[in-house]
C-alpha cells in the first residue's frame, strides 16, 4: 500500500489510516487509489473481521485535493478531455461500495474535520466514533458541485431528507456535538481518547459474530429500498443463514453455561 494510506491487520482487526496530515488528508489520486485498494483488500481477507477507518493529524479527510483537482481540470481543458471527473466512478464510488458492501463492520474513527468526500466516507461506515473537536461539512455546493461519495443516500437516511437538503444546499461547519444531536454520530468522545475509544469499538466488533454482523448490514441496506413484505422475506433468508453458523451455536451454548461466548467469525 502507498504511504498515503497505512494498512495494518492485528487479530482480525484491519486498521486503515489516511496519512496525508500535511494536506489535512485531502484526497489526491494516489491517496484515493490507496484507500480504495486497502478497503477492498480488507473486504476480501477472510482473516479480517472488522475494519477501523481513521486518519493521522488534525483532520479526518477534507475531501478532494483541490490543488491537484485544479491542475487536472486545466489539463483536461488543454487536451479537450474530461477525465478529471471520472474520479467519482473510478475512486469514490468503489471506496464507498467497499465500505458498505464488505461483509464485516466498519468503524470510522473521526479525529478531526470531515468534509465533502471525507464526510461521505464517515457516513458510509457502520459506526462512527467522533472526537468532540471534530467538525463536518458537506462542502460540495461551496465549490459548485453536487453530492458524491454516497452522501445523497446516507445523509437523508441518517437525519431525514429535509435536514439533508439544508446541509447540502447551505454547507456549513457542523460541530461534533451538533452532529451527535442530529443523529449521525454514534459515540462522542474527548479528542485525546479518540484513538483508544475507536479501537475499542472496532476490537469488540472484530471479536464478535462476524456473519451475524454481515447479515445485519445486508438487511439494513435491503430494508432501505424495499417494502416491509420484501424485507420480511430477506430477514427470513438471513436469519436462516445466521442460525446455521458456528457462532450461533457458540452463543447459545455460552448462554446456557452463563459464559461469555468466544466467537470464531463463521
Amino acid at each position: 500500500m502507498a504511504d498515503t494510506v497505512l494498512y495494518e491487520v492485528s487479530d482480525g482487526l484491519a486498521t486503515i489510516t489516511i496519512n496525508r496530515p500535511e494536506a489535512m488528508n485531502a484526497m489526491n489520486v494516489e491517496a484515493k487509489v490507496a484507500l480504495r485498494d486497502a478497503l477492498q483488500a480488507a473486504g476480501a481477507d477472510a482473516g479480517v473481521r472488522a475494519v477501523l477507518l481513521t486518519a493521522t493529524g488534525r483532520a479526518f479527510c477534507v475531501g478532494q485535493d483541490l490543488k491537484e483537482h485544479i491542475s487536472l481540470l486545466v489539463s483536461d481543458r488543454e487536451s479537450g478531455t474530461g477525465h478529471t471527473m471520472n474520479t467519482v466512478r473510478d475512486h469514490y464510488n468503489p471506496i464507498v461500495r467497499a465500505i458498505t458492501e464488505m461483509p464485516k463492520p466498519v468503524v470510522a474513527g473521526v479525529n478531526g474535520v470531515a468534509a465533502g468526500a471525507g464526510m461521505g466516507f464517515a457516513l458510509a461506515a457502520d459506526y462512527r466514533v467522533v472526537a468532540d473537536t471534530a467538525k463536518f461539512t458537506t462542502s460540495f455546493a461551496g465549490v459548485a458541485l453536487t453530492a458524491d461519495s454516497g452522501v445523497s443516500w446516507t445523509l437523508p437516511r441518517l437525519i431525514g431528507p429535509g435536514r439533508a437538503a439544508d446541509l447540502l444546499l447551505f454547507p456549513r461547519s457542523i460541530s461534533a456535538q451538533e452532529a451527535f444531536d442530529l443523529g449521525f454520530v454514534n459515540k462522542l468522545v474527548p479528542a485525546d481518547d479518540l484513538a483508544v475509544e475507536a479501537t475499542a469499538v472496532a476490537r469488540a466488533l472484530a471479536d464478535g459474530p462476524t456473519l451475524a454482523y454481515a447479515a445485519i448490514k445486508e438487511s439494513l441496506a435491503y430494508g432501505a429500498g424495499h417494502t416491509l413484505g420484501e424485507t420480511l422475506e430477506k430477514e427470513d433468508e438471513l436469519q436462516t443463514r445466521a442460525g446455521a453458523s458456528e457462532d450461533h451455536a457458540i452463543a447459545v451454548q455460552a448462554f446456557i453455561a452463563k459464559e461469555k461466548p468466544k466467537y470464531v467469525g463463521h
